[in-house]
């Protein structure tokens, strides 16, 4: 069973880099970004796409990082009595 699961994790990753080389390929013509103030930035469709996911990326990344830092610094400052991991009770005696 896990061997047939893998086989379709494969062929699903294998499915969708094929399906981004084909987009690459059908898409090579130049693209122009338009800014503010005229000004503009040329290059090949595949290339503003994928500065558009980096950057979007970077963006989410550095929105999630305060949230992290509270975490961490919350997880911290914690007591060790208090922790994610809480000591299990020992199970009740019957009839001694």
């Amino acid at each position: 069973m896990k061997r047939i699961l893998r086989l379709l994790q494969w062929l699903l990753k294998a499915a969708v880099l094929f399906t981004l080389f084909a987009f690459a390929l059908n898409n090579q013509h130049e693209t122009r970004v338009n800014f503010f103030f005229g000004q503009h930035w040329q290059a090949s469709t595949n290339l503003v796409v994928l500065a558009s996911l980096t950057l979007g990326v970077v963006i989410g990344v550095l929105g999630m990082v305060p949230r992290w830092w509270r975490q961490r610094s919350a997880a911290r400052s914690a007591p060790a009595s208090e922790g994610m991991h809480p000591t299990p009770e020992p199970p009740p005696s019957h009839g001694t």
